[in-house]
C-alpha cells in the first residue's frame, strides 16, 4: 500500500483510484455504522475521497494512509450528524450478504446492539476492522487507555449477556 501512496502523492491518479478501491468496503462499513442511510453514506464517502485527494500531500507517513483516511471519514460522518441534529451515533453492523451468511450478520447486529453506545464503536473497529488499539485511539481522538478500558468493559458486558447475567452500570 505504501508504494501506491507514494505514486499517488506524485500525481498518479490510477494509484489513488486503486487505494480507494482497496478501502471502499471499510469506508462503507464505518460510514454505515454512523449514518445508517445509504445516501448519507455515499455522500460521506464521496466527501472523504475528495478530501483525501486534495490533502494527500499533507499525509506525513505513507504507512498510515488507511488510518488517516478513516479519521477523515469519521470526521465527515460526525459533521453530517451535527447538521442533522443527531449528536450521538449508534453503531450497528450492516448487512453484507456477499461476504457473510445472514445468520452471522444478524447475530453480530444483536451482539453490537446489546452494548452501550460508547463501546460499540471500539468493538466494531477492533474486531470487524482489525485496527490496533493505537489506531482506534488516533481515529477517535481518545487515549489508548480509554480504548483498552472500553474494550474490557464491552467484553465484560458481552460475557454477562452470553452467560445470561445482567450488567448494572
Amino acid at each position: 500500500m505504501e508504494n501506491l501512496v507514494k505514486k499517488a502523492k506524485s500525481g498518479d491518479s490510477n494509484a489513488f483510484a486503486q487505494l480507494i478501491r482497496m478501502n471502499t468496503q471499510s469506508m462503507y462499513k464505518i460510514a454505515w455504522a454512523y449514518l445508517k442511510n445509504d445516501e448519507d453514506v455515499a455522500d460521506a464517502i464521496s466527501e472523504t475521497i475528495l478530501n483525501c485527494y486534495e490533502k494527500l500531500s499533507t499525509l506525513k507517513k505513507d504507512s498510515y494512509f488507511k488510518t488517516w483516511m478513516i479519521r477523515i471519514l469519521i470526521n465527515n460522518c460526525n459533521e453530517m450528524l451535527r447538521h442533522k441534529g443527531r449528536i450521538f451515533p449508534t453503531v450497528e453492523m450492516e448487512e453484507v450478504t456477499f461476504e457473510e451468511s445472514g445468520y452471522l450478520d444478524c447475530e453480530w447486529k444483536e451482539i453490537l446492539a446489546s452494548l452501550d453506545e460508547k463501546y460499540q464503536t471500539v468493538i466494531l473497529l477492533y474486531y470487524s476492522k482489525a485496527l490496533s488499539v493505537k489506531e482506534i485511539a488516533a481515529l477517535l481522538g481518545i487515549s489508548q487507555n480509554t480504548v483498552l478500558t472500553r474494550l474490557s468493559r464491552a467484553r465484560k458486558q458481552l460475557r454477562a449477556e452470553y452467560e445470561g447475567g445482567y450488567i448494572h452500570g
